[in-house]
């Protein structure tokens, strides 16, 4: 009987343990998705001012390396341009916040490219309520 009491603790912290670590990673995905947000909001804003010109081009390079220096490759040229296309496409914050505690960067990544709007909007919604992993959504 004692035995089965050990085991029935030791698997309600697992549970607990378990849990804690899935919350913890999904805040730590928003958080990531967000701030990739808020960084192409950034750029296109304040930096570029929403035109491509040859000047914008060399300041996402320098301010690339800069990045990179300080926090890793997730701040390459591509990724960069890839957060811009973020903000552009998913341009309104109160819609981007709800949507990234719902979905990974990588599920955008593969919504951006989408030309219509409602078909992105659509493929969101799904993911959301439907699960749908990136796989999923690929398909």
């Amino acid at each position: 009987m004692k035995l089965e009491k050990k085991n029935m603790l030791f698997n309600e912290l697992v549970s607990l343990i378990e849990e804690g670590k899935r919350q913890l990673s999904f805040a730590a995905n928003a958080t990531i998705t967000h701030t990739y947000w808020r960084v192409g909001k950034r750029i296109n804003d304040d930096v570029l001012k929403n035109k491509r010109a040859g000047y914008g081009q060399q300041i996402v390079e320098t301010v690339s390396q800069q990045l990179i220096a300080q926090y890793g490759n997730n701040y390459g040229v591509k990724n960069l341009r890839r957060m811009m296309q973020f903000a552009q496409v998913f341009d309104d914050e109160q819609i981007v916040v709800p949507l990234v505690r719902q979905l990974s960067w990588t599920h955008f990544t593969l919504l951006i490219p989408l030309k219509n709007p409602l078909q992105r909007d659509f493929y969101a919604q799904m993911c959301g309520m439907e699960g749908w992993n990136k796989r999923t959504l690929k398909e």
